[in-house]
């Protein structure tokens, strides 16, 4: 019986509230905090017991410290901007309570984002008797889980990993993005990076594409990104020679951004406009659809997985692990895109095995850091099955 602080209330924050309230036995009490509290409520009259609701801002240590003293957690989910990272790890360090997130910290001003700031935690959570559990979504998150699983039951050496997301589903809109419009299109018009022969290769953004058939989805274009799974698996899977990240986008989605792009339109250096200073990308996202109302009309399916090559019992081996959700099953269930879903269900895990001991040690750590099998279990159990297949 523990109690649960969840930060956030956007797409990903509605279905991690759903999902631990769907297990009582482990999260008894929840309270959901929001710079926004009408979307706090919103989420709240959508389920069927009953749960607390705060405002909070958590750029601010001091407001999370006083939220945090009021509502006592055993620990806090930040499904916050990653630009708030920092502060909510100094507030759950100050309090001594557990912290888990979804995506690691980047700085408001500059698109670059590493592990390296909150790894430089990793001696203050452990003397605190604290932990930590950074990227439980799905990636990262289960793609790592998804490198561990292989490493510890498939390969005997993994020598090569293709981490591939596939979104397949249609929205209805001409352009929005399915999480955060600034963090996504940050995150995308960055230069392209992967690990190959011991040291790290540049691109430039999106240049790098090929096609892949997606079992449930069918052939689509996946183009090479960053993204920092990345660097946590290069440091903890021994003897990989290779390491990809690849997601899929539409040429009408492309199209759109080369435009946006083009006018100037994403970036994050603010400009004067009518003698106010403003940043062209946050007015962007004031302009797009919110992410988590694209649930209601969304259809179609996302397939997300690790290719992996290497050799078990002297042979070579390849094999594709992944999942596939519906984007109409999501809704039906959590009033929620697959998108946020796949993101929600094992930040929800997560939280589980870290409450319930079975993920519980001080100190700051990544998933691929654990035992996969628990982990593995609860994706099946809660909504998130996964398939094995031999290439």
């Amino acid at each position: 019986m523990s109690r649960v602080l969840i930060i956030g209330a956007g797409g990903v924050g509605g279905v991690v509230t759903h999902k631990c309230a769907q297990v009582p036995e482990v999260f008894s009490e929840i309270c959901l905090a929001s710079r926004t509290l009408s979307k706090c409520e919103r989420i709240r009259d959508q389920l069927k017991r009953r749960i607390e609701i705060a405002r909070v801002d958590a750029d601010f240590p001091d407001e999370m410290m006083a939220l945090i003293r009021c509502f006592k957690p055993d620990l806090v989910m930040n499904l916050a901007l990653p630009y708030q990272d920092l502060a909510i790890m100094d507030a759950c360090l100050a309090a001594g309570v557990h912290y888990l997130d979804t995506a690691n910290y980047e700085p408001p001003n500059e698109a670059r984002y590493c592990y390296t700031w909150q790894w430089a935690y990793r001696d203050r959570f452990r003397e605190k008797g604290i932990m930590a559990l950074l990227g439980c979504g799905f990636d990262p998150g289960v793609s790592n889980i998804f490198c561990a699983y292989a490493r510890k039951h498939l390969f005997d050496e993994i020598h090569t990993v293709d981490i591939m997301d596939c979104n397949g589903g249609e929205h209805g809109h001409p352009f929005a993005t399915n999480f955060n419009p600034e963090i996504n299109i940050r995150e995308i018009t960055q230069r392209g990076k992967y690990w190959e022969g011991g040291q790290w290769q540049e691109t430039d953004p999106l240049s790098v594409h090929q096609p892949f058939d997606f079992p449930g989805i069918g052939l689509r274009e996946m183009y090479l990104m960053y993204h920092e799974e990345l660097e946590s698996l290069v440091k903890n899977i021994q003897g990989l020679r290779r390491i990809r990240f690849w997601m899929t986008f539409g040429e009408q989605y492309l199209t759109h951004l080369r435009v946006l792009q083009n006018v100037g339109m994403t970036r994050i250096d603010p400009v004067e406009f009518e003698g106010r200073r403003i940043v062209p990308l946050k007015f962007l996202k004031a302009l797009l659809p919110e992410p988590s109302s694209l649930g209601v009309n969304y259809k179609g399916k996302t397939n997300i997985g690790c290719m992996l090559e290497g050799v078990k019992d002297g042979k070579p081996r390849k094999v594709y692990i992944y999942n596939i959700c519906d984007h109409a099953e999501c809704y039906q269930e959590v009033k929620a895109q697959a998108i946020s879903y796949t993101t929600g269900v094992p930040a929800m895990i997560g939280s589980l095995l870290m409450l319930t001991g079975a993920w519980m040690k001080p100190g700051v750590f990544n998933t691929e850091e654990f035992d996969p099998d628990p982990f593995m279990d609860r994706l099946n159990r809660h909504g998130l099955p996964w398939i094995v297949e031999d290439k």
